[in-house]
This record gives structure tokens, sequence and C-alpha cells, in this order.
């Protein structure tokens, strides 16, 4: 019964309860970032369904659209982005669902090494470690992916530029529009 005895003491017991609560602060952050990568999938699913919708009705009528090539292309290309975007947030997600668990196990093991056996703290710091490494993977997930939507919206702002210098005309299209340094029409 020493192991009871250890656990009855107020500082024993107060320092196990703190030690409990590290992994629960990291078990908020996985859950924050379970919620906003599930809002990113939510966003490519919607978007693929519309240029999905966007690519079925362009096939349907291509004599109508004097730019179908470039617009198919584009659209086309926007496709495979998302797809790879949403394999990537899945990637994401597990590796969070993961560390969630890890989490929860590291609190579980806290109080388990705490009360029987005082010779495995180990174990309570390499599962932390362990679900602190799978969050960090997650992470790089995430950077990897809004790289890939931000070269997706590249090539889309340079479709809609080719289109709208087309439509414009030339006399629009040939005058300055200030560049991306301009504020109000003024250099920065």
């Amino acid at each position: 019964m020493d192991w009871l005895t250890r656990l009855e003491a107020p500082q024993n017991a107060l320092a196990i309860l703190t030690a409990m609560i590290t992994p629960a602060v990291l078990i908020s952050a996985c859950g924050a970032l379970i919620f906003s990568t599930s809002t990113r999938l939510g966003r490519v699913i919607d978007r693929v369904r519309l240029l999905s919708e966007r690519f079925q009705a362009l096939a349907l009528n291509p004599e109508k659209d004097e730019m179908f090539d470039e617009r198919r292309e584009l659209i086309f290309s926007q496709l495979d982005r998302q797809t790879s975007r949403a394999r990537l947030i899945q990637r994401a997600m597990t590796a969070y669902y993961t560390a969630l668990g890890v989490f929860v196990f590291t609190t579980v093991a806290i109080a388990v090494v705490s009360a029987a056996a005082r010779n495995f703290t180990w174990v309570a710091v390499a599962l932390g470690l362990l679900g602190s490494l799978f969050m960090f993977y997650g992470s790089v997930l995430l950077i990897v992916e809004s790289r890939l939507a931000l070269s997706a919206i590249h090539s889309e702002m340079d479709f809609v530029w080719k289109v709208s210098t087309k439509a414009a005309g030339k006399e629009l299209a040939s005058k300055p529009t200030g560049g991306p340094f301009t504020w109000l029409g003024k250099k920065i």
C-alpha cells in the first residue's frame, strides 16, 4: 500500500493533477486544429463540386466558348490541385486525431505511472513527445496544402486576367493598371 500512501499526500496528488493538465492543453489545441482542418476540407469539397459543375457545363457546349481549350485546361488543373489538397488535409486530420489519442493516453499514463510505478515515468514523457510529433507532422501537411491552394489561386487569377484582358478590348487592356504596389492609383 506504499503507492496509496504516496497518493494521499496532498503535494503528491497536486503534482499528479498538475502533470495531467499539460496534455489536456494539448488535447484542446488538437481539437482546435481538427476543427479548422475540417472546415478547410469542407471548402475543398465545395470547390470540387463547383469545378465539376463548370466542367460538365463547358463539355456540353464547347462551341459557345471561344476560350474553350484554356478554360478546360484551367478547370482540369484546378480539379487536380483540389484533389491533392483533399489528400493532404485528410493526412493532416489523421495526424491530429492520432495526436489527440496519444495525448489522452498520456494523461492516463501519467495517472497510472504516478500511482503504480514511479520507475516508468519515461512512458508518459515518451507518449507526450509522440503526440507532439504527430501535431508537428499535421502542421507540416497543412503548410504544404496551403502552398498548393495558393498556387491554385494564382493559376486561376492568371486565367481570369487573360479572359478579362481579352474581353476588355485593346484600348482598355493597354491602359496602365497601376501594378501590385499602388494605393488609390498612386505608387507606394
